[in-house]
């Protein structure tokens, strides 16, 4: 859990970063609340036995609304929900799942895996989609305004 926690935290701390404004102790604190806050939230809803049960808990989701452990760890930094608005897509869904970490931004926006490990018993989990196809989705089909995020990809 503890990788699949710090991958979805990075991620969001990278699009903060990417966006400007906000200064690095800023955005390590921001990244250490957001751990925190999803391990409590996950620590009763995490299977590695069957890691698809409770994955609609463990979505991290920005639709026109705040997601709340976002929200709870920005407040920590000072930053409110307004200004986030403006620094994240108004459209992310990341997936905190057992051996992957994926998000898609914008409704109709192309499943990026960010991170990825095979689950014990030797079953494998459907392969990496490209890192291009993945950037290119981010330019194309977007809801958000078009802002410069770098790519981040982490596999075990």
């Amino acid at each position: 859990m503890r990788t699949e926690i710090s991958t979805a935290a990075a991620f969001v701390t990278r699009l903060l970063r990417a966006a400007g404004g906000i200064g690095e102790e800023q955005l390590r604190c921001f990244r250490e609340c957001l751990q925190e806050a999803l391990r409590e939230h996950y620590k009763h809803h995490w299977f590695p036995l069957v890691p698809s049960k409770g994955s609609g808990y463990r979505c991290i989701r920005i639709n026109h609304k705040m997601d709340p452990l976002i929200g709870k760890a920005a407040g920590m930094i000072g930053l409110s929900h307004e200004r986030l608005f403006q620094l994240l897509p108004s459209e992310l869904t990341l997936w905190v799942d057992p051996f992957e970490v994926s998000y898609r931004i914008g409704e109709d926006g192309s499943i990026c895996v960010l991170y990825e490990s095979p689950q014990p018993g030797g079953k494998t989990t459907k392969p990496l989609e490209s890192r291009a196809s993945c950037k290119e989705e981010w330019r194309i089909g977007r809801s958000s305004p078009s802002k410069n995020y770098n790519m981040m990809t982490v596999s075990s």
